[in-house]
């Protein structure tokens, strides 16, 4: 029998099947899906492949495989190949996301985690017999046989502390053979410290119950369906989720639950370990070691686990049985891949849904748009979502009230502080009352760049076309895209000068800021630079809960899901800088971070308020995230969309080039876009000429872009696979060239 195998290395050109031999004694296990090694090429090192077809004869003269090291399913193969061919990529990237973690070419293998634990060797009756007989005459070495009898499987240490003994003296029991070491393998577990109060499930309000009773159905009838469960902020959709995922586990089925923050994962995690225990969860993100995600990864795929929470790569765990997927928070970008594969969660788990036959539930209290369109679709169309609604917060306390401040105003009036007059006296209004505030900045660092007053000169990153961000901590000037770090210029090294002055604000400088004009107060940050660390969001967010910090001062981290019940106000220091971006979803995303944000305040019965301060406080986002008003922007922001044609009307296919050769990059993409022109039919697609990226240098490559608008379906994936063939077989050495439809960023 003949395997045709993928090799796992990235070069576009391997993106084929090569053909090897299936010796005799393998070919009862070596089956679709099976990750192997064989001998490739010239280099004498084997190389890791994964087997996607088998047949009985080759026109080739073929090489045997040499071993089998793991196996996927015939699904995770079809899978694989989906996806490759959807998110134009390599199929070995593709089944890298379903291997068992730490267990890649590339990765550390990871071992599994033993410790040494004592038994007895000899039988207890001989060992009594012994002690009776005084044979055995050493009290403490009896002490230890007594212990270890009772308490087998203890570790060294804990048998020194229970006995108050030496490790000589276990030595010598070893060694004459009462006592044996053995090695046991343990697992690593993330939830290990986790602590919680059983929690009893909540009488559903009216609204609940309707949304509960529409997916029961569907779970009843197993049959795939898209739900989304659109409810304001704070209306109780994780109660349903948890509601919805008992009767799964009632029905001996399991479930996936997606968040699309690290920062969510702790918050939900709680929620559902208080309701369901630990033992049958199993939590996946990025920010576990390689060998907890390894172990939670065995856990799943040996059946021990019943749900499932985790960031995007969550949704290829080796689950069986499905019953439910849930997407909290849908609206959110990160659900889409901005490394290869440029996959979209969303989309798998409609795959997932349809192969389990099992419903998939959006949530959110600010949809994405085109995910609320589809649910708004008057026809039965076969892409329509089911649209539930829950208009009231579940524990009867109303949305906070929101106030917009205009910062035009607030200069005119020379206040040139961070904090308009309004903001500054809520503040201290709610530290007199001892409740807490959120500010909310979308920038960290301290300055957004440094110039020189004289001539005008920045302080740019020598890899990539971008300012450098000041941070005062550290006090380092830092790109954000590629990591460079240099030090603070005080002399301008163009013009000699020392006028050199900090523009711009972030969340280290607003920190500041706080700090100065209330001394009083005890504030925490949290941002990209705060929460490196593993589990730092969850001490951060813990300890502004707990210990009832005043002010948490953050990005986007702190505008998603999380509840607070003694949070009253939040302020938006400025609500421009997603305005301000080259991208046709900036409206949707600063309407979004606005609404998302104010949902934070007054979530138990304590009245919310929430301060919005704009420099463009007239923009409809900005007006209908003031008046919490989702159907009224969805209406405004649609009629834009229909108008300049953009998605949900049609798809942006956008083609990115990156080089480290200028010439050759222009070159690339001139033919690309000729060879387009000529295949895509110029009434369906609009194509774009190719041009330089709005930051047109990353990391040394130079980046150009076409962008193509129009809709994409299965022939136009077949010629944009092609094209990206056809340009790769010519041989160019410095540039590479990626895909993405509907990107994430445009920039």
């Amino acid at each position: 029998m003949i395997a045709e195998v993928i090799i796992n290395r990235s070069a576009k050109k391997l993106n084929r099947t090569f053909d090897y031999n299936i010796p005799t004694e393998m070919q009862d296990f070596v089956i679709i899906g099976s990750k192997v090694l064989v001998p490739f090429g010239n280099s004498k090192k084997l190389e890791e492949a994964y087997v996607i077809g088998i047949k009985e004869s080759s026109n080739y003269e073929v090489k045997d495989i040499v071993k089998i090291e793991d196996n996927l399913t015939d699904f995770q193969i079809k899978l694989a190949k989906w996806m490759a061919k959807h998110y134009f990529c390599n199929v070995s990237d593709c089944i890298k996301l379903m291997l068992t973690p730490g267990t890649g070419r590339k990765e550390n293998k990871v071992q599994d985690k033993t410790i040494n634990v004592i038994y007895l060797k000899k039988e207890i009756e001989e060992i009594e017999f012994e002690i009776e007989t005084k044979k055995l005459k050493s009290e403490k070495q009896i002490r230890i046989l007594k212990f270890v009898k009772d308490n087998e499987g203890c570790t060294i240490p804990e048998l020194e502390t229970f006995t108050d003994t030496s490790r000589a003296i276990i030595n010598t029991l070893i060694k004459n053979e009462y006592l044996e070491l053995v090695e046991k393998t343990i697992e690593r577990n993330p939830l290990e410290n986790k602590k919680l109060e059983t929690t009893e499930k909540l009488q559903l309000t009216d609204e609940q119950q309707q949304a509960f009773d529409k997916i029961e159905e569907s779970l009843k009838n197993e049959k795939f369906k898209e739900f989304l469960l659109y409810g304001v902020t704070g209306s109780g959709k994780t109660e349903v989720y948890l509601q919805l995922i008992k009767k799964v586990i009632d029905e001996k089925k399991t479930a996936i639950v997606l968040v699309p923050e690290i920062s969510l994962t702790p918050q939900m995690l709680d929620r559902f370990i208080s309701r369901f225990g630990k033992e049958e969860i199993a939590v996946l993100h990025s920010k576990l070691s390689i060998g907890e995600r390894h172990d939670e990864w065995k856990k799943i795929k040996d059946g021990k686990i019943k749900i499932v929470i985790g960031a995007r790569s969550a949704i290829f765990a080796p689950l069986e049985n499905l019953g439910i997927i849930i997407i909290d928070e849908e609206h959110d970008s990160s659900y889409k891949s901005e490394t290869t594969p440029k996959y979209n969660a969303k989309e798998i788990a409609e795959l997932l849904g349809k192969v389990n036959k099992c419903p998939v539930v959006l949530g959110s209290a600010t949809p994405d748009l085109n995910t609320f369109y589809r649910a708004n679709l008057d026809n039965e169309n076969s892409k329509k979502i089911e649209l539930l609604k829950l208009t009231k917060r579940a524990n009867e306390s109303s949305l906070p009230d929101v106030e917009v401040v205009d910062l035009k105003m607030e200069l005119a009036n020379g206040n040139r502080s961070m904090l308009s007059v309004d903001l500054y006296s809520a503040i201290e209004e709610n530290l007199k009352n001892k409740l807490q505030t959120i500010l909310f900045l979308n920038r960290r660092g301290y300055s957004t760049f440094i110039m020189c007053r004289e001539c005008g000169y920045t302080v740019k990153c020598p890899n990539c076309n971008i300012s450098l961000t000041y941070h005062r901590f550290g006090n380092i000037l830092k790109c954000h895209y590629c990591g460079h770090e240099e030090k603070v210029v005080t002399i301008c090294p163009e013009c000699g000068s020392d006028k050199i002055r900090y523009f711009g604000t972030g969340t280290q400088k607003l920190e500041q800021e706080i700090n100065k004009q209330f001394p009083q107060a005890s504030t925490i940050r949290m941002d990209v630079d705060t929460v490196s660390k593993k589990n730092s969001h969850e001490v951060i967010l813990n300890k502004f809960k707990n210990e009832n910090i005043d002010i948490l001062i953050g990005t986007q981290m702190v505008v998603k899901g999380h509840h607070f019940p003694n949070v009253t106000l939040v302020g938006v220091i400025t609500a421009d800088s997603s305005l301000n971006i080259d991208d046709y979803r900036a409206n949707e995303r600063t309407f979004q971070i606005l609404t998302q944000v104010a949902g934070r305040a007054g979530r138990e019965n304590k009245k919310g308020k929430v301060i919005i301060q704009s420099y463009t406080p007239e923009n409809f986002s900005i007006e209908c995230s003031k008046k919490q008003d989702y159907d009224l922007f969805y209406e405004t922001e649609i009629a834009l969309r229909k108008q300049l044609k953009y998605p949900p009307f049609c798809d942006i296919i956008l083609i990115s080039f990156n080089s480290l050769d200028e010439k050759e990059i222009q070159n690339v993409s001139m033919n690309m876009y000729n060879y387009l022109k000529q295949v895509l039919n110029e009434e369906d697609f609009k194509i774009f000429k190719p041009m330089p990226c709005p930051v047109d240098k990353i990391q040394n490559r130079f980046r150009w872009r076409i962008i193509i608008k129009g809709k994409v379906d299965e022939n136009t994936n077949l010629i944009l696979n092609k094209a990206l063939r056809m340009v790769y077989n010519q041989n160019f050495k410095n540039t590479r060239i990626g895909i993405d439809v509907n990107p994430n960023s445009m920039m």
